[in-house]
């Protein structure tokens, strides 16, 4: 029986206000502004050079640059996850977290069929900021960019390297690794064929947040499979509401709403409202299941 539900995040603007990396602009006093401006400009400034880069993660070597330059002096892993401290967390987060966590516990079908809900990261963000946040306590796994570091002359480290990156395609990747369990049971690779029984997460049983138009592709198909989409934008924010809307009228998304996931708002309440149908779906599908193993031939009169 596949009793996992999914609910699968992204992190920037949609569980903290604005992005993970402000905090480290206001310690070393850079212009966050400023700063994504010129990594915006780098993908045309490789292209007039020949070079093809990423767009999604060319931030990456922009950080490092800095770091080499001295601008992020001392910037390594170790304070990448010290900043997960300072997130800017929308409300009702990591209350959430805890909320969906045990919403399936006093509930004696769900306990009798083993039915639970896992959370999971998957960013293009950095892992180890997320990894120093309070919703790691919730969280089953992440997905996000990792950074490799080097011995500075003083005897520091800073990061030096890209060592695994994640981009708004290969979210994609990452849901079919948890679809499959590849993190969990090392045997299963993201290319092995395996049947829809054999699948650790069925896509129906994932319910995939995030904020916008970069999501499209993970919300393409999350919600092509059958499991459900759900978009946040920022209170007040009309252009991110009319954003939103559009990717409902698309058919990209089931619902959005502020982003606010306390008790009793529309993103607490939906989210809480699908875990609990997708785990009726599930104790349903597995009665019928046992009634029809249950069923003993009879002599036709």
């Amino acid at each position: 029986m596949q009793n996992i539900i999914a609910v699968i995040w992204d992190f920037d603007k949609t569980l903290v206000d604005g992005y993970m990396q402000d905090p480290i602009f206001r310690e070393y006093g850079v212009c966050g502004e400023d700063f994504w401006k010129e990594v915006n400009a780098l993908p045309e400034k490789y292209r007039k050079e020949g070079v093809r880069v990423n767009p999604d993660t060319i931030y990456l070597n922009h950080f490092i640059r800095y770091a080499e330059e001295g601008i992020f002096a001392g910037l390594n892993n170790a304070r990448l996850r010290a900043y997960g401290k300072e997130q800017k967390f929308y409300p009702g987060i990591p209350d959430i977290f805890k909320t969906t966590s045990e919403l399936l516990d006093n509930d004696p079908l769900c306990v009798e069929y083993n039915i639970k809900v896992e959370h999971y990261i998957v960013s293009t963000g950095f892992a180890e900021v997320i990894r120093g946040t309070s919703i790691m306590d919730y969280v089953k796994d992440i997905w996000g960019c990792e950074l490799i570091e080097r011995e500075t002359e003083e005897g520091g480290r800073i990061i030096s390297e890209t060592g695994y990156t994640i981009d708004n395609t290969t979210k994609t990747r990452a849901l079919f690794e948890i679809n499959k369990g590849t993190n969990v049971n090392p045997e299963v690779n993201v290319n092995s064929r395996l049947s829809d029984e054999q699948r650790r997460i069925d896509f129906r049983n994932m319910i995939y947040i995030a904020d916008g138009p970069s999501d499209v592709p993970a919300f393409s198909v999350v919600k092509g499979k059958g499991g459900v989409t759900f978009a946040i934008y920022p209170k007040g924010n009309m252009t991110a509401l009319k954003q939103a809307e559009k990717l409902r009228e698309d058919g990209r998304i089931d619902m959005f709403a502020e982003a606010d996931y306390s008790d009793g708002t529309t993103a607490s309440m939906w989210i809480c409202n699908k875990i609990r149908e997708f785990a009726d779906r599930m104790i349903k599908a597995e009665k019928g299941k046992r009634t029809r193993v249950n069923e003993a031939p009879v002599h036709i009169l």
